[in-house]
């Protein structure tokens, strides 16, 4: 369930990601120092532009980590098991229909409804390939394990990098 973004979450946001939040429909996922990690928006930002990414990723440690992960090869990795794996594809096409229920949802709720140019598609690859884990791990972080099987890969391996304390302005 998403929790409304609080004038502090906006603030926080904000210098998580170096610019103002847009399309914020709430926050997805909390990382255990209270900061918001994953926010969802709406399917159509506030300009007009459609947007697929219903989770992003705003903790910037589990960015950063997830760059690293990217960097690693481990996208093409997860795409070549999905051509050998019928059950992975299978786990991992429902992830995408998960996806696209949940963008439909908040679309509905914020007063968008559908987004025609984005319909049918999700982000990350889904459901045929890999080519983003930051949506993937925004993803499962959101929607909490079980539910988009290389979200959960990508965030066991990140391990705990909420462990080390967030940084405030004063230290950042």
């Amino acid at each position: 369930m998403l929790e409304p973004m609080t004038e502090a979450d906006e603030a926080d946001i904000t210098a998580q990601l170096g610019r103002l939040p847009r399309g914020v429909a709430g926050v997805a996922w909390r990382c255990p120092c209270g900061k918001p990690g994953v926010v969802a928006t709406t399917p159509r930002l506030p300009d007009g532009t459609p947007f697929p990414t219903t989770y992003y990723l705003t903790c910037p440690r589990a960015t950063s980590a997830t760059s690293t992960l990217e960097a690693s090869g481990l996208m093409n990795e997860m795409t070549a098991r999905l051509a050998e794996d019928t059950e992975l594809a299978e786990s991992y096409a429902e992830a995408h229909r998960q996806y696209l229920a949940e963008r439909s949802r908040i679309g509905t709720e914020a007063g968008i409804g559908e987004v025609a140019e984005i319909d049918g598609i999700s982000a990350g690859g889904m459901p045929t390939r890999v080519k983003c884990l930051h949506v993937l791990v925004g993803h499962a972080l959101a929607a909490g394990p079980g539910v988009n099987p290389f979200g959960d890969e990508a965030v066991e391996a990140l391990g705990e990098f909420w462990a080390r304390p967030c940084l405030t302005e004063e230290t950042s």
